[in-house]
């Protein structure tokens, strides 16, 4: 090899090795944020290598970032977005840790890589965001129980590898999305074997096309909702079906007819709907365990052929479903019965338990029934129920089936053949009879295949198989308790049971420890007994005892030497220049994190870090400026937060936007957004002056922009009036401004919220764009399209989006053509229930005088007769409201035409004066 390909080969050597150190430095930075935002971070969580063992709750391959396992540490505070720096994470889990709130960053959609998304028991939120549905790799997706809000993203349904979706515990609302050739839905999840989505708001019908006989679902639970409508009878096509959960809705109509093709079922809960019709056909279903059709509307019929069919049947309960006649003997003799409860009904004659009854059976409830008699009952032993029958107002030995009795099952792990020993006040004693703190939570079984709580073996075998699985995967477990003291939550039927699991070989568990534990009971890994127990979740308690690894200290000595020595090797081998830029930038990198995360660290106000020529102000320095922000000062008040007026030393004004809680951003979207920000300089945008970002605030100044918006203006609150010439010019400025963001800006701008409270009008009335602060870049690799958090406004907002989820420039130059009709007209877009747009494309004509369009135009412009100027503005505002965005103009040819039609009103469009009137206007 010449020298010249060995040199060669040394620079691609190198290069990569540069490429992948700036990827790791990026994964460091991206996990530095999250300790300065976060509180109770693991404290080995030092150094500048998270992937050099000393990071605990960190997993990494190729000394990148692949996993976060933090369950259960008591972590408290937003996710930042910076999240997304983590482009080879796979698992990230963040379980039971109830101090996690705020929203999910859109920015997770861009965690490409990621398998396992589990964020359960947390108080996450918000809506979920729709970006979740580019995590085109993810098998697990559990949000449950958690404060998410607002309808299911129907882009889940673009997760075409997702195995588990579980959505259970939350506020959402809205129908269950569905495909419609455009946007995606559910019904696309045909890989999936996991629908759990009770417990929310839910509403509307289920969609037939739901379900088709493609899907290997296996638990269907949409419990606890406002579901109405049918049942499809496509869910009969779903083959593998094993557990369906559909209880305490308000569906209504007949059970579908082809119900008893679901062969794998093994629990069924129908219960408390509204469903009428013939008793469901459950005739061949012999996996049926459990059946809960109670509280429905049902035709009155006999007892159904099928009672005595169902071989593997534990639990029948049918309370309250108009069933008459007579028990069958046959019932009580099905081998693995445990309970039936019929009461509410009108079953009559006589009662037969019969000397052949399952020695399983525990509990028969026929309450408020019609039974005169019973024969048998010497050969039964369990609990029978029969008050308000009949029978009890015979004299005989009846009384204990005739009056009520409380059962309250309970259960608490026996100790071991063990001495036991006193423990400290904080520690408990494990069945092994040693001191520790245990890892503890409630385990919620939803499907139970049994209903004799009081059958201590079944607990056993719990046990056992939480001990086998925490061996299996080698997890530091000495043993488990289990306790149940009334464990039936009355609606929905859910077992509670509390666990207790204790350290092996110590008092405490390290953080590894209980993060292993937590992910392996939120992710499913554990699997109970399926015969017994069916799907649960797992909500933890908050483990505060956890121990700090030994070796983290001195590991990140070790780190930083290593670290040190590496960058000392690669400066060498490029001769102290390509690496050392790559060095230099990640330091910088860094620095700007610990700025955007805990800026001002002295206290000392004044200095101010300058990012594209915009100042930093600390807290104090805005404090003074706008009296501790008092009530006073406040001027307006957004999504994004509320904004104070301020005044500097020198007696300048400024506008100051702070931010809330809810709407924050992480330290490097932040940043980023204050240098793109920062770029962006046009007399018609309103100017960013400065920004701070400590202690927990994110707050932006601005100019301050002396005769409020155009909206205040053309309502009359603001007293200013704006004639027609004005007019004019306001929509001249604003329609530049716009199409600076859209052309100039680097990169461009979609503002995507353009309306009259945007636009700002200064001490000579010219016209400047605001809020395009958290607006989107346009990303060119997708072309001009930007999939983004809909930001707009009803009525301004671009109709295709409700079609495609998709903002472009167009949309801005719709909102653009509102504000037009707005500026013509005074009124708002949507008006006593009545669109402007569509009000004005069904009035106007052109063959009469002023469109026809004299009773929307605003008196205030002073229009004597009809202007020339005013149809082509009225035709320009048409052309931008078209309902598809390739029919409307792009926002530089609006400002053409807008200058056109001033020139034809006999203004010059650069003309600075403001203060000319409807005199100067052309008449046709």
């Amino acid at each position: 090899m010449d020298q010249r390909s060995q040199l060669f080969l040394l620079l691609v050597f190198i290069i990569f090795s540069a490429i992948a150190a700036e990827k790791e430095n990026q994964d460091y930075v991206a996990l530095l944020s999250l300790k300065n935002i976060w509180q109770n971070t693991p404290p080995s969580w030092v150094g500048p290598d998270p992937c050099g063992k000393g990071w605990e709750g960190i997993g990494c391959t190729n000394s990148r970032v692949t996993s976060i396992m933090l369950s259960s540490i008591g972590l408290t505070g937003p996710l930042s977005g910076d999240v997304e720096l983590l482009s080879e994470l796979q698992i990230l889990d963040l379980s039971y840790n109830k101090g996690l709130t705020g929203p999910i960053p859109r920015s997770i959609g861009n965690l490409k890589k990621l398998l396992n998304l589990i964020l359960v028991g947390c108080s996450f939120s918000g809506p979920i965001p729709d970006t979740i549905g580019s995590l085109q790799q993810l098998l697990y997706l559990s949000l449950n129980y958690n404060h998410f809000s607002g309808q299911i993203p129907p882009s889940i349904g673009n997760l075409s590898s997702l195995l588990w979706l579980d959505l259970t515990g939350n506020q959402l609302n809205g129908p269950i999305p569905i495909s419609d050739g455009i946007t995606p839905g559910l019904d696309m999840l045909l890989n999936a074997r996991h629908f759990h989505l009770g417990q929310n708001h839910l509403s509307g019908t289920v969609s037939p096309r739901l379900f088709s006989s493609k899907m290997t679902l296996i638990h269907v639970l949409l419990d606890g909702n406002q579901l109405t409508g049918s049942i499809p009878s496509t869910l009969g096509l779903v083959q593998a079906l094993e557990v369906l959960r559909i209880d305490r809705n308000a569906l209504s109509g007949p059970v579908p007819s082809n119900f008893n093709n679901l062969t794998n079922l093994n629990h069924m809960f129908l219960s408390n709907n509204k469903l009428t019709g013939p008793l469901p056909n459950l005739t061949g279903m012999n996996l049926l365990s459990y059946v809960d059709i109670s509280n429905n509307t049902f035709d009155g019929s006999d007892v159904p052929p099928w009672f005595p069919t169902l071989q593997s049947l534990t639990t029948l309960i049918m309370e309250n479903t108009t069933l008459q006649g007579q028990i069958p003997v046959a019932l009580f003799s099905l081998p693995q019965l445990q309970t039936v409860v019929l009461k509410k009904n009108q079953l009559n004659g006589s009662l037969v338990i019969g000397t052949t009854h399952s020695n399983q059976l525990k509990l028969i409830d026929l309450q408020f029934n019609f039974i005169y008699h019973l024969d048998g009952k010497e050969a039964y032993n369990g609990t029978l129920k029969l008050e308000d029958n009949p029978i009890c107002g015979v004299t005989g030995n009846l009384s204990s089936y005739c009056t009520v009795s409380l059962s309250n099952a309970s259960y608490s792990t026996q100790k071991a053949d063990c001495k036991p020993v006193p423990c400290s006040s904080d520690q408990i004693s494990s069945p092994n009879c040693r001191c520790a703190y245990p890892y503890t939570g409630t385990l919620f079984f939803q499907t139970l295949s049994f209903s004799d709580l009081g059958n201590n073996t079944y607990y056993n075998i719990l046990e056992k198989s939480l001990m086998d699985s925490f061996h299996t995967h080698q997890l530091p477990v000495d043993s488990v308790s289990l306790t149940l003291s009334n464990p039936i939550t009355a609606s929905s039927k859910y077992l509670e049971v509390k666990l207790k699991v204790f350290p092996y070989g110590q008092v405490s568990f390290n953080l590894t420890g209980i993060s292993s534990i937590g992910f392996m009971l939120s992710n499913q890994t554990f699997k109970p007994p399926p015969q017994l127990f069916g799907p649960f979740y797992f909500i933890s308690d908050k483990y505060e005892k956890y121990t700090e690894s030994k070796k983290s200290s001195r590991r990140s000595i070790v780190i930083e030497v290593v670290v040190g020595g590496s960058i000392l090797l690669l400066v060498i081998l490029l001769a102290g220049v390509y690496v050392l830029h790559i060095k230099k930038r990640a330091e910088r990198a860094i620095e700007h994190t610990s700025h955007f995360s805990q800026l001002d660290q002295s206290g000392k106000g004044g200095s101010v870090i300058k990012v594209k020529g915009v100042g930093w102000f600390s807290l104090k320095e805005l404090e003074k400026y706008t009296n501790h922000f008092s009530v006073a000062n406040e001027i307006g008040s957004g999504g994004y937060g509320k904004v104070y007026l301020g005044s500097l030393p020198t007696g300048q004004l400024i506008a100051i936007k702070r931010a809330k809680k809810e709407s924050m951003q992480g330290g490097l979207e932040f940043k980023t957004e204050i240098e793109l920000l920062s770029r962006v300089h046009h007399k018609n945008l309103v100017r960013l002056m400065g920004f701070c970002f400590e202690k927990g605030e994110q707050i932006l100044v601005y100019e301050y922009v002396s005769n409020g918006s155009l909206k205040d203006s053309l309502s009359g609150k603001s007293g200013i009036m704006l004639d027609w010439m004005r007019r004019l010019r306001v929509a001249l400025g604003a329609a530049r401004g716009l199409a600076y963001l859209h052309e100039f800006a680097n990169p461009p701008i979609i503002h995507r919220d353009i309306k009259s409270n945007n636009i700002l009008l200064d001490e000579s009335l010219n016209a400047k764009v605001s809020d395009f602060g958290l607006s989107k870049p346009i990303d060119d690799s997708e072309g001009s399209d930007v999939l983004t958090q809909v930001k707009g406004t009803m009525g301004y907002m671009d109709p295709e989006y409700y079609m495609t989820h998709k903002l472009t420039e167009k949309s801005d130059v719709y909102s653009f053509g509102v504000l037009m009709l707005e500026l013509l007209t005074a009124r708002k877009p949507i008006q006593h229930g009545k669109y402007i747009v569509r009000e004005v494309q069904e009035t106007m004509d052109e063959t009469k005088d002023s469109y026809n369009l004299h009773e929307f135009l605003d008196p205030a412009i002073g229009l004597g007769t009809t202007l020339k100027s005013l149809k082509k503005f009225v035709d320009l505002a048409m052309r931008c409201v078209k309902e598809t965005g390739s029919d409307r103009p792009m926002m530089v040819e609006v400002v053409k035409e807008i200058e056109n039609i001033m020139e034809l009103a006999g203004v010059i469009p650069d003309a600075n004066s403001t203060s000319t009137s409807a005199s100067n206007e052309e008449t046709s």
